[in-house]
């Protein structure tokens, strides 16, 4: 008797134990889509997802880095590649389970119902943000590229007013409440942004086109769990999402 009430008990109990889960840390750039997508990979596989939010590069406790290094758990993560490429020297990504899912351009976002300022050309956009009081960029991948490199070329990296938020939904969140003049950053973050609009996307030669990739964490258990979730997000089932959120899907033929 006393072994049947066992067998009953772990009978019961055996579906919550065997449900798979994975914890997914991801930046701003690829949200849209996921959010998008998320829901049908976790009907058709099964597995629970948990979500945080980090950014891909940058300084502070909330970048993906600083989460991982302070134990967060993540069995997966999806970022910049430049962010990647990072974990990638510090050992803290299974080696070979790096993907590239999408890429996407920089562009400008104004709060919303405003005339959008043109943005077409070099000479275009540097009036615009010579004109802004304020202007807003991520702290991450795209607001580093900004400040160390495109605004020193133009010549206007003393003459603009820039801030830099920790995650690119802050810089867009200062566009809507009035606190900034514009957003410059992954098209991606300005596309679904409530009380933003999409004024254009920068000119070819001062384009940063960023992919963002995903990847295996090291040590976090459920590796083929975690593939299943990342070679879904990388399927041709993901593309139109992955276009609707303003990315270029990077799909393969599965």
């Amino acid at each position: 008797m006393k072994a049947f009430s066992l067998v009953i008990f772990a009978t019961l109990f055996w579906p919550v134990a065997a449900s798979a889960q994975l914890n997914v840390l991801i930046s701003g750039g690829f949200s849209g889509a996921y959010e998008q997508l998320l829901p049908e990979f976790e009907r058709t596989s099964g597995i629970k997802v948990t979500t945080g939010s980090g950014a891909s590069q940058g300084t502070g406790p909330q970048t993906i880095a600083a989460q991982l290094a302070r134990g967060v758990p993540a069995n997966v993560v999806i970022l910049s590649r430049e962010g990647l490429i990072e974990l990638i020297a510090a050992k803290r990504i299974v080696a070979g389970t790096d993907v590239d899912l999408a890429r996407v351009p920089l562009g400008v976002g104004v709060r919303a119902g405003i005339p959008k300022p043109n943005v077409s050309t070099v000479e275009a956009f540097k009036q615009v943000l010579l004109k802004a009081k304020t202007v807003a960029i991520p702290g991450s991948t795209s607001g580093i590229w900004l400040t160390n490199d495109l605004f020193p070329r133009l010549g206007i990296a003393e003459k603009i007013n820039v801030k830099a938020t920790p995650r690119g939904t802050d810089a867009t969140g200062m566009v809507a409440a009035g606190g900034a003049d514009l957003a410059v950053m992954p098209v991606s973050e300005i596309v679904h942004a409530r009380g933003v609009d999409f004024a254009g996307s920068l000119a070819p030669e001062i384009q940063f086109v960023q992919t963002f990739s995903a990847a295996v964490v090291a040590g976090s258990g459920d590796i083929d769990g975690s593939k299943r979730l990342i070679e879904f997000l990388a399927s041709t089932r993901a593309s139109e999402a992955i276009r609707n959120s303003g990315m270029e899907p990077l799909a393969t033929s599965r």
